[in-house]
């Protein structure tokens, strides 16, 4: 009697692929480029054979700018690869193929191809995809490609491109300081090693540390620098923002993006477009500005989690999770006024939680710390609690400390509800909320 097996699911093959590029290397992290060029020279090189590229790195802000760019491009009739990290829900968020998320079964496809052809040899994870995403760049027609850098700049994987026509560095906070040095000018060289000779790089607020490195490294590498407050200047208006160069003025619509460290991303990203000499439609510029899309940047969810609270009560979610977010997160809130506002954080283990925390609690009127069951290296809430000075109680779940919300405000009045302080605890509350 013969037995009939269905074929793997294509998912299940690419959680698999994952866990065996997991036993190639010791580290996590191991930043040095040779591995992954001894790769990409089995491969006959795919990073030479992209689309004009833009290479963004940074803190914070990067995947917002990465997300503005995208928008004004495809607005435009162009289409887009893009490459950011990490992934929220499903790894295929990572790599955008001509303007469509890449399909389990070609993800599958690149991954078991490139480790035949890496036969075993030391290389990281974030090498490896950023080998797959290279793979099917060259592969795939598209006229612009976007790529974030993973962690630093200098030692990034995604650095051994040849040079793109524009580089950008969004802002720089303290973050990873054990690969990339504890002060604000190490941070910002590190950054700044994605400026190549003579390709303009752009740039927004910066604290005058950081700004002092990246002029330095630009004037070396003789790469003009459209920093704001110098080459460009945004300003919000009563229906936008006034977006002002040396050869350009716009008045434009607010960006779909909330929060308004987002008129510093985009204006990144209209000074990016300058930097790099791309001629775009100015009709394409302010429908991208209004289409833009990034997942866990102060975006407000309205499934299943949502339905949790109280009529009147609203449920937002961000990602931030770096004393640099705090802030920007904080500047935010100022304009949540009018509504009691309700913080439920969970952070990764080796981030810097008081620093994150600082900026925000004077705005919040009850906080509750989390860590999800399927949180990556969540914190213990107990280091989030001391963290807050005491301030925060035991969530201990995102579900539980909705309810304790719900059952505490039921006769109050309505308020606001941000969940904070990790991409981690952002993926597994996205996937709450839509399941």
């Amino acid at each position: 009697m013969s037995v009939t097996t269905e074929p793997e699911p294509a998912s299940r093959r690419v959680d698999a692929a994952l866990a065996r590029l997991q036993t190639l290397h010791p580290h996590l992290i191991d930043l040095s480029l040779d591995r992954l060029e001894a790769l990409l020279a089995k491969l006959g090189h795919p990073e030479r054979l992209l689309p004009p590229v833009i290479h963004i790195a940074g803190t914070n802000g990067k995947g917002s700018t990465i997300a503005f760019l995208r928008a004004i491009a495809e607005a435009a009739g162009e289409r887009v690869h893009v490459y950011t990290s990490p992934h929220l829900v499903h790894f295929n968020e990572r790599i955008r193929l001509a303007g469509q998320l890449v399909t389990d079964e070609t993800l599958t496809e690149a991954i078991e191809s490139l480790e035949r052809i890496n036969n075993g040899a030391p290389i990281t994870v974030f090498e490896m995809i950023t080998a797959v995403a290279f793979f099917l760049f060259a592969a795939h027609p598209a006229d612009l490609c976007l790529l974030e850098v993973g962690l630093g700049g200098r030692f990034d994987a995604t650095n051994v491109i040849p040079p793109p026509v524009a580089t950008a560095i969004t802002s720089i906070s303290l973050d990873h300081q054990e690969f990339l040095g504890d002060t604000l000018a190490a941070i910002a060289f590190e950054k700044a090693g994605i400026i190549k000779p003579t390709i303009a790089v752009a740039t927004g607020a910066q604290a005058e540390e950081a700004l002092t490195v990246i002029r330095r490294e630009a004037e070396t590498r003789h790469a003009p620098l459209f920093a704001r407050g110098e080459a460009w200047e945004v300003t919000e208006t009563a229906h936008g923002f006034h977006y002002r160069s040396a050869t350009r003025i716009r008045d434009l619509p607010s960006p779909a993006l909330a929060g308004p460290y987002q008129f510093d991303n985009v204006g990144i990203a209209l000074a990016t477009l300058d930097a790099a000499g791309l001629a775009v439609p100015e009709t394409a510029i302010a429908a991208g500005v209004l289409r833009a899309e990034w997942p866990a940047r102060l975006q407000r969810l309205t499934g299943r989690l949502a339905s949790r609270l109280p009529p009147g009560f609203s449920l937002w979610l961000d990602g931030g999770h770096n004393p640099g977010a705090g802030l920007a997160l904080a500047a935010h809130l100022a304009s949540w006024r009018d509504q009691p506002l309700h913080l439920i954080v969970g952070m990764k283990s080796s981030k810097d939680i008081g620093g994150f925390l600082a900026p925000i609690l004077p705005f919040a009127d009850s906080v509750f710390a989390v860590a999800e069951p399927g949180q990556h290296l969540a914190a213990p809430i107990e280091e989030i609690i001391a963290a807050s000075g005491g301030l925060a109680r035991p969530g201990p779940t995102v579900a539980t400390a909705l309810a304790a919300i719900g059952r505490e405000s039921a006769e109050a009045t309505p308020g606001r509800v941000l969940i904070c302080g990790s991409l981690y605890l952002a993926g597994e509350v996205l996937k709450q909320d839509t399941a």
